[in-house]
């Protein structure tokens, strides 16, 4: 008998449940060894080929999950299609976590990928505590041998567990935190889950700031600086100081549940008289900060910014007469409105409230007789909006980004697409800088917490800013293509629609941005098509909590 195998039994503190029998990692590792045709080759066979079959899966994931429980990582990884990653990745899972019992439990394969929960208890330095989640495996045949063998991903030890992360128990590195909104009301993972990956960063940059004390955890260390950590289970609290911001809970309630039945979708929401934020929100809820990270085309929402240029360029007012045709080509390049619609004798306020493609690009360079320099509607952004400055919000946030272009790609960055990305945190920002006259920078918590130092932007003319708020009102009446989703938001309210073009999306993503009395919001959703119909009716939702 191998000393590994004899290990399993004697310590028999590991072990896997299937079908309500509990076995010892020898017995399921001599099953795998013992000569079943079914699950294995003989080496005068030739590798066996074709899909792997249900008696495969559910062998496989039992012989698996039984040398896992059993702390045979050797074992375990002879039964994975990467054996040199997962040996590893196994040992690290009981010595790096400090697991000390594991219960792994096998449910109904579904073709051939097989759920399991896991109960295990987790021990330091004498506190021990419970810890169960779920997760799942899939069986794939070998390409050399055509034995069944689990495809190996960090997520079948754990489902938040990535390539780079790994599992650790001990003193946490970050003290503890209770963080608060505006008003005092702790803010938890639990209630408003968007805020799970932004409260873990608040804590790891402000928990001793706010003399909070460690505790003892079990956590994702994610391998990257620029990735907070994620605490998994608490086994001692250590003494959570109190960090308030600017959150407001009836805000992110409605921001959670609004993005929540739309897909992949984000939503920020900001003041624009001080630039507090109060509410940030993705679906799904937990993940990537899509909202305060994101970096996609904005659509037609960027021509809050290219009316902001023309206007100060002298190029055309919101009374001027501009031209809307069908189509127009910019040095070779094509571009149309939605469904080729045109506007006669139009104004650049019609062309802003039905979102006319082609008057913002006719009205511009070569094809006007006001050529601009291609580096414009870049300087705008920045000096007018603080778009592509470093905004330390206080947590990590994409500043906007809209790069020199040239051809074609100049007439696509004025209407939001090219090289131009931005967060819909960005995107709430440009719609609170239009409401309020000037950017102030969005933030999360207090500058005076870590001496931040805010980006800044010069004040809109009033000319400008009325003009902008004029035109975003409009968008939100009669033909706007903002109307139907800003219906019973209060006024003073002002709005823009989006819809950017994504390649190898066969719909677009919609965007939207408003804003109602001192209250901003911008939403994306991905594939959600034209911007009043998927993304309008989730900023209208979180204004209507303002």
């Amino acid at each position: 008998m191998r000393s590994g195998a004899k290990t399993a039994v004697v310590g028999a503190v590991f072990v896997v449940v299937a079908g309500g029998v509990g076995y010892g990692g020898l017995n399921l590792w001599n099953g795998v060894t013992g000569g079943d045709a079914s699950v294995g080759t003989r080496s005068d066979d030739a590798p066996k080929t074709g899909p792997v079959t249900g008696d495969e899966v559910t062998a496989t994931a039992k012989d698996f999950l039984a040398a896992w429980a059993a702390g045979e990582s050797d074992r375990a990884a002879q039964l994975t299609n990467d054996p040199v990653t997962a040996g590893p990745a196994v040992l690290a899972y009981r010595e790096g976590a400090k697991v000390s019992k594991v219960v792994i439990t096998p449910g109904t394969p579904a073709g051939a990928t097989v759920p399991f929960t896991v109960r295990a208890t987790i021990s330091y330095e004498g506190v021990a505590k419970d810890w169960s989640y779920a997760s799942e495996l899939t069986v794939v045949r070998g390409q050399t041998t055509g034995r069944p063998l689990v495809k190996w991903l960090p997520s079948v030890l754990h489902p938040k567990l990535t390539a780079n992360g790994a599992l650790r128990t001990g003193v946490s590195k970050t003290a503890s935190v209770k963080a608060v909104d505006r008003n005092g009301v702790e803010l938890t993972a639990e209630k408003y889950p968007s805020l799970g990956p932004v409260l873990d960063e608040l804590r790891k940059r402000y928990g001793a700031k706010v003399d909070g004390t460690s505790g003892v955890e079990t956590w994702i260390e994610s391998g990257s600086e620029s990735v907070a950590d994620t605490t998994l289970l608490v086994l001692k609290k250590g003494r959570a100081g109190t960090l308030k911001t600017t959150i407001d809970v009836g805000v992110q309630a409605a921001a959670e549940k609004a993005v929540k039945s739309s897909g992949q979708a984000a939503v920020a929401a900001i003041e624009p008289s001080t630039g507090a934020i109060r509410a940030v929100a993705n679906s799904p809820a937990g993940g990537f900060n899509t909202a305060f990270l994101g970096k996609q085309a904005p659509g037609s929402t960027m021509k809050i910014v290219t009316a902001t240029m023309m206007m100060q360029h002298g190029l055309a007012m919101p009374d001027s007469k501009v031209e809307c045709p069908a189509q127009v080509s910019w040095k070779g390049v094509p571009f149309h409105n939605l469904k080729n619609f045109k506007i006669d004798n139009g104004t650049l306020t019609q062309a802003f409230r039905r979102s006319c493609n082609t008057a913002f690009i006719k009205a511009i360079g070569p094809l006007s007789d006001k050529d601009i320099e291609d580096t414009e509607l870049g300087e705008t952004a920045r000096d007018s909006f603080g778009i592509g400055q470093v905004w330390q919000v206080g947590v990590p946030a994409a500043d906007g980004s809209v790069p020199e272009s040239s051809g074609g790609e100049t007439a696509a960055s004025y209407i939001g697409q090219g090289k131009i990305t931005m967060s819909a945190l960005n995107v709430a920002s440009l719609s609170a800088t239009a409401k309020n006259g000037g950017f102030l920078q969005p933030y999360l918590v207090a500058k005076e917490l870590d001496d931040r130092q805010f980006a800044t932007a010069d004040p809109l003319s009033d000319k400008v800013a009325e003009g902008l708020r004029a035109m975003m009102k409009a968008t939100t009446t009669g033909e706007g293509t903002a109307t139907e989703a800003m219906t019973g938001v209060p006024s003073p309210k002002g709005a823009k629609t989006g819809s950017a073009e994504v390649d190898g999306q066969s719909k677009s993503n919609s965007w939207f941005t408003g804003y109602s009395g001192d209250l901003a919001a911008a939403a994306v959703v991905e594939s959600g098509g034209h911007g009043g119909d998927a993304a309008g009716p989730v900023v209208a939702q979180v204004l209507k909590a303002g």
